[in-house]
């Protein structure tokens, strides 16, 4: 029996990393979360992900760099940006999911970007 695949889940909110996790379960994914882009790198060598979620508004390094060094280390993993900032203020990435997080919008993306 093959593992689930492994979604990176990077998010100031406690709140937020909890509803992620609740929907990417049903998706099929284990979650790997961090409060801040300093525990998401420093736990890169022990992780593999297939999906990272990166909120823009970090504490610390910015979103957009950690979203940059999530890339850089893994190239085959799908990148999402969620943020309550304006979409069109995203760095690039493979999927936008804009805040309040919908289960029925990170279902309809994650379709899209297995597709």
């Amino acid at each position: 029996m093959s593992a689930r695949p492994l979604a990176l889940v990077v998010d100031d909110s406690e709140d937020q990393i909890e509803l992620l996790r609740r929907y990417l379960r049903r998706e099929g994914y284990d979650t790997f979360a961090a409060l801040d882009a300093e525990t998401a790198v420093a736990a890169f060598d022990d992780i593999d992900p297939a999906l990272a979620i990166v909120d823009l508004l970090l504490p610390g390094i910015p979103g957009g760099e950690c979203a940059r060094r999530v890339r850089d280390r893994f190239p085959e993993c799908l990148l999402v940006i969620s943020s309550v900032l304006d979409v069109a203020d995203y760095p690039a990435a493979d999927g936008k999911l804009p805040k309040p997080v919908r289960g029925a919008e990170l279902h309809e993306l994650l379709e899209r970007m297995r597709a």
